[in-house]
């Protein structure tokens, strides 16, 4: 969607509906000294944020940066950029309409120091404040940029629970210290029992936790059929100026703006979850496995954005996903599918990131050392999934999680790719993606960088589940079925050579044993084709040369 018709220039009203009560007192006057500045980051655009608490606007003030450090510090898709800077002035306008004082530092703006440290020192020299408060922000590196600021500037800065999330860090790092494993499952389930969803007394509904097994269907030869798209929304004036800026100051950034329509308002972002409640999460269960050319969205919600950057509670989201099950609209495999993710998912992920940070993002159990293929910038491939994935990521900035899972994470998995560098590949090419939730999905999860910490075994396969869950093989050169050869395909070339070079690591894993029997069933000359074959798509990724 570009920014050239008339229609999309007018701005519409943007208001907040759920504003704290104490943000509507009026503008605090030049003369009064601040008591604290108030500091939200791009992913904190939340008017029930716990920073806020006890605002008093004839003492407190705001601030809001666009600095040039964080749209900078790995290329970031031009879709990201204009997402996050859109909800910033959007969030930034809807303060603005209640009288409080904000100080907005916008990327273009002649004195912007450009990172957060310099921007806060700008600023604290003129408002002179007794302190600064912030909510829990998403990132190790920015918490850690803005307290070494606010200890430069002398000031105590307070670091308040962001109640967007609904598990405690405290109780969760806690337990990873006490505990040799940290499972989803169980963690789940306690999330479900404390905040009585999905539950009938003691029990889950339906006599199950998960509905997984049932969320797992392909759309075999007759295709998806017509899906509703998710909600669209047509860039207003706001956006557009941040598209034309972006466009202006960031033309090497990956991805195109040709197809922006994400929704950069907590009122457009409730529009999204209706939309989805009423057209997509009756088959969201069990067709959210499946993958088809030419269709990025499916049955998904696209929500991720939104979440991330609070303009959607997670408990809005919830609620509207069990009201439909409830009114009888959506099946119970879809629902718990979904709160599964939120409720489940999201927040464990959170979990391990604060528990764990800064040296989980320093592990690499497998030893990967390989760069970041270019096809997984360009889609210049003849690998069909590979190309169809990260088009649209180049279109949208958006793939669903097992786009993200098993087919590019896969690729990088098997192809041996430095862990570290597929998570900043992974903060480039997505909209949704944050530090916390990237990192622990990425090396965790994806990658198992970790050891077992999120995974409890390498999300290894070859090309034949590719062909299970899509369409895509059917219109690829290359034969999942083939290990060697010039029309093997990649993924299962890669998938033995993955399966051997680990084979003593991955050995004591109850997991793996059944891929590592089928391993060792293969003869030494097919382990040797099949080697050289992979040392062949090895040397081709890293030399950039076309595959």
């Amino acid at each position: 969607m570009g920014c050239d018709l008339p229609e999309r220039r007018a701005a519409g009203s943007v208001r907040l509906d759920r504003l704290p009560s104490q943000l509507t007192a009026s503008r605090m006057a030049p003369e009064t000294p601040t008591r604290n500045l108030v500091i939200v980051t791009g992913d904190q655009l939340s008017p029930d944020s716990a920073a806020f608490d006890g605002f008093d606007a004839g003492r407190d003030a705001v601030l809001m940066m666009e600095v040039a450090e964080e749209a900078a510090y790995v290329p970031q898709h031009k879709a990201r950029l204009v997402l996050f800077f859109s909800a910033m002035r959007h969030f930034r306008q809807a303060l603005a309409d209640t009288g409080i004082t904000l100080h907005y530092t916008a990327l273009d703006d002649p004195e912007n120091r450009g990172c957060f440290a310099g921007e806060i020192d700008r600023r604290v020299r003129t408002l002179r404040p007794e302190k600064l408060v912030m909510a829990k922000p998403g990132d190790y590196r920015v918490e850690t940029a803005i307290a070494d600021a606010a200890q430069a500037a002398g000031l105590e800065l307070a670091i308040v629970a962001d109640r967007h999330f609904l598990a405690d860090l405290d109780a969760f790092a806690r337990k990873a210290r006490t505990r040799k494993s940290l499972l989803l499952e169980t963690f789940y389930r306690d999330m479900r029992r404390r905040h009585d969803v999905l539950m009938d007394g003691d029990a889950p509904v339906g006599g199950q936790w998960n509905f997984d097994p049932d969320n797992r269907e392909t759309f075999g030869k007759g295709g998806p059929g017509d899906i509703p798209p998710p909600r669209a929304f047509a860039p207003d004036a706001v956006t557009c100026a941040v598209m034309e800026m972006v466009g202006r100051r960031f033309p090497d950034s990956p991805g195109r703006l040709d197809h922006f329509a994400y929704p950069v308002t907590a009122a457009q972002a409730r529009e999204a979850l209706d939309d989805f409640i009423a057209n997509r999460l009756a088959d969201f269960g069990r067709f959210q496995d499946a993958m088809h050319t030419g269709q990025p969205f499916l049955y998904h919600s696209r929500l991720s954005c939104v979440l991330n950057l609070h303009l959607l509670d997670p408990r809005d989201a919830i609620g509207a996903a069990v009201a439909a099950w409830e009114e009888g609209a959506a099946p119970l495999n879809s629902v718990e599918g979904f709160v599964r993710q939120i409720l489940g998912w999201r927040e464990y992920i959170r979990g391990i990131y604060w528990a764990l940070m800064p040296d989980y993002a320093d592990r690499n159990a497998l030893g990967a050392d390989l760069p970041m293929p270019a096809f997984m910038w360009s889609a210049e491939t003849d690998m069909t999934c590979v190309r169809q994935s990260v088009g649209q990521l180049i279109d949208h900035a958006y793939a669903h999680h097992i786009q993200r899972l098993m087919v590019l994470g896969l690729f990088a998995l098997l192809l041996g790719v430095r862990p570290y560098d597929v998570h900043r590949w992974h903060l480039s090419m997505y909209a949704d993606a944050i530090d916390w939730v990237s990192l622990p999905n990425v090396l965790g999860m994806s990658q198992y960088a970790d050891g077992g910490v999120v995974g409890t075994k390498p999300y290894a396969a070859s090309g034949n589940y590719i062909s299970r869950m899509s369409n895509y093989c059917d219109s690829c050169r290359y034969n999942p079925k083939k290990a060697t050869g010039e029309d093997a395909c990649p993924f299962t070339t890669l998938y033995w050579d993955f399966l051997a070079r680990h084979r003593e690591t991955l050995g004591g894993n109850r997991r793996m044993q059944l891929q590592l029997r089928n391993l060792d069933r293969k003869d030494a000359g097919e382990m040797s084709a099949i080697r050289a074959r992979a040392d062949t798509l090895k040397a081709a990724c890293t030399a950039e040369t076309y595959l």
